[in-house]
């Protein structure tokens, strides 16, 4: 599996010959501005909720790669009021994809669409395909719920916000290690607004002395999982 980080919370999953891509918002990023979106490929498009800093290059995404768009139905709603035409919507549970299996998980946050309109519950993802288990968290703070996850599951990674503001940060991410049994974390959204600034690497030394890591891939930088 490969994963190739876009800022903010964008990034591709590239596994079992398909390319997952999740909450795209690339153009309007000032930190991304060397990512080429016209070269972006995808089959599937993954949605966690409608805010604009993750939805921003949906419509234009979808359009160029005609990937299938998964998320919340009032996300999709609104996706196809955009002339977004190959969709599927969920809710919280689990699905079976030709791929293997997504479920949409809990996520203590807010969603709205970038026009006002009601963007349903946000939403994580347990994707499971070729062999691996990630758990994209979405925005949310830090839940009991993410101990279920380790019930459900034995997960290889976690992808959590660490930026803080409006989601976990790097302290609340190391419990949610420990709630749902993966000492493995990609961090994302951080460092795209001020407030969301964080300091690297003492991120880095607080998971490192907990025996734990924590990978934060530059910008446009492709990772193997």
């Amino acid at each position: 599996m490969k994963y190739t980080y876009y800022g903010q919370s964008c990034f591709l999953l590239e596994a079992g010959g398909r390319k997952f891509l999740f909450d795209p918002f690339i153009s309007p990023n000032k930190l991304a501005k060397h990512i080429d979106i016209s070269k972006i490929e995808a089959d599937y498009i993954l949605v966690s909720h409608g805010h604009g800093d993750h939805v921003a290059d949906l419509v234009a995404l979808a359009a160029q790669t005609n990937a299938q768009v998964i998320g919340m139905p009032e996300v999709i709603d609104w996706a196809e009021s955009k002339g977004v035409k190959n969709t599927h919507s969920m809710n919280y549970g689990a699905q079976k994809f030709e791929f293997g299996k997504l479920r949409m998980v809990w996520a203590a946050h807010s969603s709205s669409m970038p026009d006002g309109s009601y963007g349903g519950n946000p939403a994580g993802f347990v994707l499971e395909t070729a062999g691996k288990t990630v758990y994209f968290a979405g925005d949310t703070s830090l839940t009991i719920e993410m101990k279920l996850l380790a019930d459900l599951y034995q997960l290889d990674y976690a992808i959590l916000p660490i930026g803080g503001n409006y989601t976990m940060d790097v302290d609340d991410a190391l419990i949610a290690t420990k709630y749902f049994e993966c000492d493995k974390v990609i961090g994302v959204h951080y460092n795209t607004f001020p407030v969301i600034e964080i300091d690297t690497n003492e991120a880095l030394a607080k998971f490192n002395r907990e025996n734990k890591t924590l990978l934060l891939p530059a910008i446009g930088e492709t990772i193997d999982l």
